[in-house]
């Protein structure tokens, strides 16, 4: 779970404009962040099957939303891979 500040921190960097908050770039960001966090608990932890779990099914809903933008907006969908340093 991300904290309060490092959520709105990443959600102004990737808004597309002021009351953005939902949009798929925003998202994306938001879960990528937050599998970056649950990666580093699992090099700990490594039994922890609900974290690895909830990690799953993070990296699902992120490439979801990946599909989408490439499907709608090929040219956004290149922008968000390169500023969260995606592999396509």
């Amino acid at each position: 779970m991300l904290k309060r500040t490092t959520k709105k921190r990443v959600i102004t960097k990737h808004r597309m404009h002021e009351k953005d908050t939902g949009s798929p770039q925003v998202q994306i960001a938001i879960l990528t962040k937050e599998i970056l966090e649950l990666t580093k608990h699992l090099k700990d932890h490594k039994k922890d099957q609900s974290a690895r779990r909830g990690l799953l099914g993070k990296v699902a809903q992120r490439r979801r939303l990946l599909t989408y933008l490439k499907m709608h907006d090929p040219n956004e969908y290149q922008n968000v891979v390169e500023a969260n340093k995606l592999k396509k």
